[in-house]
């Protein structure tokens, strides 16, 4: 059987610039949440996942995948920043040829292009999805890079490891990859880009 690398969905953060009533990942888009869209789109390309997130949006999760597949941290855990929650994912999953490392506040993402990119990462150290030229997410980091991913820290998550090793870009025709929700106008672009190709639904590529 052959070895998959494990999407790493990053669910942990508080979304402070999110000025709405409730937490960002929880805001309805399609059918669904942001989050909830955002798993749809990994269990779509049938790759394993794990899912980092806290308390208050385990529920949300566990609704979507299965719960040895959530890993819940403490408020102070999730506090520690996004390269904390990239840590805990890699590390649950240590076995694994590589990881995809994934914000779970995009919920355009189209699990072709976390095929494309986890396709792309054998051979190599770390690669990226770009769209017209434009890097975003999903990013996959190989198994050689096990030890720098769990010593991380902070919150620009995985950032300096792009910078230290050679990265290998992948171009989708996925504008999804740049569209991640951090306000209430996100939110709403999201839900336009979203309408815009319902022909096509969201939990399609």
């Amino acid at each position: 059987m052959i070895m998959r690398p494990v999407v790493v969905v990053l669910a942990a953060g508080k979304g402070s610039r999110f000025a709405g009533t409730s937490h960002k990942l929880a805001q309805g888009i399609g059918a669904s949440t942001v989050l909830g869209q955002t798993l749809a789109r990994v269990i779509e390309s049938r790759l394993p996942m794990v899912v980092v997130t806290t308390a208050g949006l385990a529920a949300d999760a566990a609704c979507h995948v299965a719960s040895r597949d959530v890993i819940v941290l403490a408020d102070a855990e999730a506090a520690r920043g996004m390269a904390h929650s990239i840590a805990a994912g890699v590390a649950s999953r240590a076995d694994a040829p590589g990881w995809l490392v994934l914000p779970a506040d995009m919920p355009l993402v189209q699990a072709s292009t976390l095929l494309a990119v986890a396709e792309a990462l054998p051979g190599q150290a770390v690669v990226f999805a770009q769209h017209r030229g434009r890097r975003g997410h999903p990013v996959g980091f190989s198994a050689e890079l096990f030890s720098d991913l769990l010593s991380l820290s902070g919150d620009e998550g995985a950032r300096r490891l792009i910078a230290r090793y050679p990265a290998h870009g992948v171009e989708v025709d996925d504008p999804g990859i740049l569209m991640d929700i951090d306000t209430e106008a996100d939110l709403a672009a999201a839900r336009a880009a979203g309408n815009a190709g319902s022909g096509q639904r969201l939990t399609s590529s």
